[in-house]
């Protein structure tokens, strides 16, 4: 029998009769903040800390929930969807969640191992025989090859072997060299540009087996923002033998009752759909060219879902259970555990933007090991990822905690302001 204390207390808060909150897109267990370690009072400032970015213009508004023991304390939408409309922000919008999706599709690939159907240690070529022989492009001018190598060298740079296939797992870490923005990322950058709108995950990924590598597989952590996990994409509908999308809901979604979350949002839904905005220095203004990750028929694992808080917070709350939620069992606790753990040593230290010392990478996640190292203000053990368009949530098992943050305007800064603004509501 589980012993986990997040799944005892989390199991009972799930018994308990569901309320919903006014305005809410979706019932959900609730608590009064104290009966679950929480100031209600304190709970306020994460209003009043969105609120004072929206009269600053520095995003059009927010959805954010806050859950501990499996029951909601804390769950609001506050600013407008769209600044021309002036259409208020509900609990029920849709968001973009780009790279968001990125511990979706690692769920999926990890029910897929637990079945036996695939290891994490398998290499990609054993799905995708166009990534066997991979090579990692090397620069020249950096590398010294022997001298009469590069009497013969035509370009600045060139390819060697890689020393080991890529694997499944190397996708799930971003350590594969795969498309990660490198001295290869020409080569890729080509190959979206050829990309047709009739392209599935089927037909294209298979060219990504073409590509030099940024570095020998395994030694460094890059972010492969898009390539890696479409790829993991790919290998779901192979081992499973069902396009990822319906692998995702029939698997994923159904079981856990998400069914706000789509690849395509339906036509009587989009007026759900809230707007992308970039803060720039004349304030927010509609991207001229957004980012488009997937399309109608290309079913995007790196960022192609769109999602809404309620929804999400199933997911994660499943996480918080150690992998099960109202009785639906998706993963063994043992799994959640290792993919809410460091894999990647300290080669995640530094990367993009992250601090130095205190952080690690899950699968598909990042990994808080010492927030004090990290300067970061959430529990250590906590586990989550954000989205280029500014969606943002965490887990933590042990404090029994998740935090969701959705909005539509990038930003790290407003990221941090809600984990202090939920730190420090917390009373035990």
């Amino acid at each position: 029998m589980l012993q986990h204390p997040c799944l005892r207390a989390i199991c009972a808060g799930f018994l308990a009769t569901a309320m919903t909150f006014p305005g809410a897109g979706a019932s959900l267990p609730t608590a009064k903040p104290e009966e679950v370690g929480f100031s209600s009072e304190r709970l306020g400032r994460i209003h009043d800390m969105v609120q004072r970015r929206v009269e600053a213009k520095q995003i059009s508004g927010a959805v954010t929930l806050v859950a501990r023991r499996g029951r909601v304390v804390q769950y609001d939408a506050v600013g407008v969807m769209d600044l021309d409309s002036q259409k208020p922000m509900t609990k029920d919008s849709l968001f973009r969640l780009a790279s968001t999706t990125k511990p979706v599709t690692a769920v999926a690939v990890l029910m897929l191992m637990e079945e036996g159907k695939l290891k994490l240690t398998d290499p990609v070529s054993q799905y995708i025989p166009e990534f066997k022989g991979s090579r990692v492009m090397v620069d020249a001018e950096r590398t010294a090859p022997p001298m009469t190598d590069r009497a013969t060298l035509p370009e600045k740079t060139f390819t060697v072997p890689a020393e080991r296939e890529i694997t499944i797992v190397d996708l799930l870490t971003h350590t594969s060299g795969l498309a990660s923005g490198g001295i290869a990322n020409a080569e890729f950058v080509k190959l979206l540009n050829e990309r047709k709108p009739a392209d599935t995950l089927a037909g294209f990924i298979p060219r990504l087996g073409a590509l030099p590598l940024d570095f020998q597989p395994g030694t460094r952590w890059r972010y492969s923002g898009l390539a890696g996990f479409d790829t993991l994409g790919r290998i779901v509908e192979i081992v499973s033998g069902m396009p990822f999308d319906e692998f995702l809901r029939t698997r994923l979604f159904e079981p856990l009752n998400m069914h706000d979350t789509f690849f395509n949002v339906p036509e009587k839904d989009q007026d759900r759909l809230a707007t992308i905005y970039n803060h720039t220095d004349k304030g927010l203004e509609k991207p001229a060219n957004p980012l488009a990750i997937g399309s109608p028929v290309y079913f995007s694992g790196a960022g192609g879902l769109r999602s809404t808080v309620a929804d999400y917070f199933q997911f994660a709350q499943m996480l918080c259970n150690g992998g099960v939620l109202n009785g639906k069992r998706i993963l063994s606790p043992w799994t959640v555990e290792l993919m809410t753990s460091n894999n990647v040593g300290d080669l995640f230290l530094g990367q993009i933007g992250r601090p130095a010392k205190g952080v690690g990478f899950g699968l598909g996640g990042e990994v808080v090991l010492n927030n004090a190292e990290a300067r970061m203000r959430k529990p250590n053990g906590s586990y989550g990822w954000d989205g280029a368009f500014g969606t943002y949530w965490w887990v933590n098992r042990k404090e029994q905690m998740v935090a969701i943050l959705f909005v539509q305007t990038p930003g790290r800064g407003q990221q941090y302001d809600f984990d202090n603004a939920v730190s420090q509501a917390v009373i035990e």
